[in-house]
Formats: structure tokens, C-alpha cells, sequence
């Protein structure tokens, strides 16, 4: 059983960075048995991935239209998974989650998205506004 709450976002300028944060509370495992995932969904748009974290942190993956600009993160020792978001533009203003899933055979890249992971949490806003 695993409970994410996230926390961090905000309405900020095209331009301007935030850290996103999503603590877990994990029982019958630990936090490094999870690969972890940030996704994102914008008003009236399916929910998309936005960047995946493999369980010890070795391996990520990002979106296209993210690379370069976030940065997914983990702390194992404090239960918390961050993704650093700088140089934020309007198109990413949504709702980002936080999710998480026992890895699978497969890559990272392979398993991040939204249909693979089973917890999640309940969101924050991030808008990009001027």
C-alpha cells in the first residue's frame, strides 16, 4: 500500500522554476521497491507522462517537450520524489501527479504511463501565467 501526497505548485511567470514534492507513505514495502512517476494533465487533455524514476534513482526518463527543463529526483531515506520544473512556459500549466508502481521487466521509458501505475496521488496545480 503506498499514499502520495504531492505539494509545490503555484501560479508563477513564464520563465520561472518550481519544485514539485511527493511525499509517500509506503506499508508491507519500502519506498525503493516503486518505480516512481510525474504526470501531468491539462484542462479538456488526457492525462501524459511527464517523467519516470526507476526504484534506486539510477534510471529516468522525460518527455520531449520537458528534457532539459525538469528534473525528477528521489530521497529513499525521506520518502519524497521531487521534479524540479525551470524555465516553465504556459503549456505546462496542468495538474501534475505523482504515481507509483512495483517495477515490471521492462524500462522505464516503456513503463511510464499513466495506465501502468496503480497509486496516485491527489495532484497539484501548477500554472504558468504572466
Amino acid at each position: 500500500q503506498v499514499r502520495l501526497v504531492e505539494s509545490g505548485g503555484a501560479l508563477v511567470q513564464p520563465g520561472g522554476s518550481l519544485r514539485l514534492s511527493c511525499e509517500a507513505s509506503v506499508s508491507g514495502r519500502t519506498l525503493d521497491e516503486y518505480v516512481i512517476g510525474w504526470f501531468r494533465q491539462a484542462p479538456g487533455k488526457e492525462r501524459e507522462a511527464v517523467s519516470c524514476i526507476s526504484e534506486r534513482g539510477h534510471r529516468t526518463y522525460y518527455r520531449d517537450s520537458v528534457k532539459g527543463r525538469f528534473t525528477i529526483s528521489r530521497d529513499n531515506t525521506k520518502n519524497t520524489i521531487y521534479l524540479q520544473i525551470d524555465s516553465l512556459k504556459p503549456e505546462d500549466t496542468a495538474v501534475y501527479y505523482c504515481a507509483a508502481d512495483p517495477p515490471g521487466i521492462t524500462s522505464v521509458q516503456t513503463m511510464c504511463r499513466p495506465s501502468l501505475f496503480y497509486y496516485w496521488g491527489q495532484g497539484t496545480q501548477v500554472t504558468v501565467s504572466s
